[in-house]
Parts: C-alpha cells; sequence; structure tokens
C-alpha cells in the first residue's frame, strides 16, 4: 500500500459515495488508474464495503449502553456458542472480546431503558457462559465513527 491508496482510503473514509471521476481528482489521478487502485483495494480487502451511517435516533433507538460481560467459563465450546448467541442479537451494535476482565464488552443500543432492561434480562443473562454483566449508560458520544489514520 503507497500513499495514493492511503488518499484514496482517506477520501472514501470521508464519503464512500464519491464517483471514480471525483475520487481521482481528490487524489490527483486520472480516471483510469484510480479505478484500478479501486479495484485491487476492494479485492484485497483493504475495502470491506461500504454503507450509510444512520441516525440511530431516526431509528428510535435513543438508549444505549455498553455491557462488560465476565464468563464462568471459557472453554472453547463455550466461548463459540456465546459469541454466536451474541451475534443474533440485533441491539448489540459491537462486541469485542478483550484481554483481562472482563472477557467482553457490548455495545447496545434500545428505544429506552425499559427496553434494555427487557434485552438484559431476557436475553443478555441467559447467554452461555456468563457469571457477570456490568452495564454503563452512554451520556454522549464524544469520538463517533472517525475514520480510521492513513499511517499506522
Amino acid at each position: 500500500m503507497d500513499d495514493v491508496d492511503r488518499k484514496i482510503l482517506a477520501e472514501l473514509q470521508l464519503d464512500g459515495r464519491l464517483t471514480v471521476t471525483e475520487l481521482a481528482a481528490r487524489v490527483r489521478l486520472s480516471v483510469s488508474p484510480c479505478h484500478r487502485r479501486l479495484r485491487e483495494l476492494e479485492r484485497s480487502g483493504a475495502i470491506q464495503g461500504y454503507r450509510a451511517v444512520v441516525d440511530a435516533a431516526a431509528l428510535g433507538l435513543t438508549f444505549e449502553a455498553l455491557v462488560f460481560v465476565s464468563m464462568r467459563q471459557e472453554d472453547r465450546d463455550t466461548v463459540a456458542e456465546f459469541e454466536r448467541a451474541v451475534g443474533e442479537l440485533d441491539h448489540v451494535l459491537d462486541a469485542q472480546r478483550l484481554f483481562g476482565e472482563p472477557d467482553y464488552l457490548l455495545r447496545i443500543a434500545t428505544a429506552d431503558l425499559a427496553a434494555f432492561q427487557r434485552l438484559y434480562d431476557e436475553r443478555l443473562a441467559t447467554l452461555p457462559g456468563v457469571q457477570r454483566l456490568t452495564s454503563t449508560l452512554v451520556m454522549k458520544h464524544v469520538v463517533r465513527d472517525r475514520p480510521l489514520p492513513a499511517r499506522t
């Protein structure tokens, strides 16, 4: 990956709806080489997809919580079953396995506190291998959906 590829990725992170012509102009390439580079970035997996950033409030999801999960059992089968079950929960926006304690961090969006409580009681508390759940409520987002830095 060279500097031109990094510029292409930076521009697309800011506006994924750019046409190839607009993108080429922004990165100072002609259309054909820009298009080849774009397709190669897609083929290699550097670009994993394109999507719209949707306002959660527009969908009525105005309540957000972070849930820390400590596992009682961490054998391979239990971890796989837990991760499969978490992947099926639509209200779980992000799920990360962590080193140390706790074992997982889940970011959850629901309509309100009552909806979160139902999800917590009926689904989260019954996930395979869970020993303890600890929740904290999101007051506001300070940094959100920031583009990845162009350099490591």
